[in-house]
């Protein structure tokens, strides 16, 4: 029913703000696609093989994981990931964050939903996590792009498996207004990221979350967050992304 009713309201909004696409940035054809046929093409699926560990992809099947994991493997049990972060998203994923263009996060929640979900549900997920941002760069942006994309997975599994994963944005709370981790060497962002996360509101029980991001690169984020989740009790963390880079 409420799969119904939000199917109905997207088509009135797409009538009235045609959507872009999060390729090329054009209005994506046909009406009601979240982008173009042959934009989707451009796209680097994430396939195999990849790290066992992160999900990112290595260089053969023989190859078990990827250099990060090898030499600081995680405490999260593992991760997924939509597609390459190459040229094509890192141009779409810049344009989310520094232009606003917070609707192509339809697109990659709603792929994310129909590509990893049967993934997502096995890991038997209590919630799904956001990445958080700090308050101050969220009133900056007018968003959390991690919160978004959580939120549209979530109504993509209840779409296409009608099973409801809460959201749950305030689990993890970020305290520590960090540089850029795109600006740093992987050394230097795990020490960026000491003490940079704190769980708050946390129910007792909890026993698997999936943290959401739009990226995974070294995966120092992830880990910093699993950290903090599993201090405060909770017995399984996964990862679920966007893009994430590799070999």
């Amino acid at each position: 029913m409420r799969s119904g009713i939000r199917r109905i309201a997207n088509l009135l909004v797409d009538c009235m703000y045609p959507r872009r696409c999060p390729v090329c940035g054009k209005i994506a054809a046909p009406a009601g696609r979240l982008i173009c046929p042959g934009c989707a093409g451009k796209l680097s699926w994430i396939a195999g093989p990849v790290c066992k560990k992160c999900g990112k992809p290595v260089i053969s099947q023989q190859t078990e994981y990827c250099p990060d994991c090898l030499r600081r493997p995680g405490s999260f049990e593992y991760g997924i990931a939509l597609c390459r972060y190459d040229d094509v998203t890192r141009a779409s994923m810049a344009k989310i964050k520094y232009q606003g263009r917070r609707e192509y996060l339809d697109f990659y929640g709603a792929a994310m939903a129909a590509r990893l979900g049967e993934r997502i549900l096995a890991m038997q997920p209590d919630a799904l996590v956001p990445v958080p941002v700090h308050p101050a760069r969220q009133r900056r942006r007018g968003f959390n792009q991690a919160e978004i994309l959580a939120c549209r997975l979530s109504e993509g599994l209840e779409e296409f498996f009608g099973i409801t994963v809460p959201v749950e944005p305030n689990w993890l709370v970020r305290t520590k207004k960090t540089l850029p981790q795109k600006e740093l060497s992987p050394g230097e962002r795990r020490k960026n990221l000491e003490q940079a996360f704190v769980a708050r509101s946390l129910p007792s029980g909890v026993k698997s979350v999936v943290l959401i991001d739009d990226i995974y690169t070294t995966g120092s984020t992830v880990q910093a967050c699993t950290k903090v989740l599993k201090k405060a009790g909770v017995r399984s963390v996964y990862a679920a992304v966007a893009c994430i880079g590799g070999q």
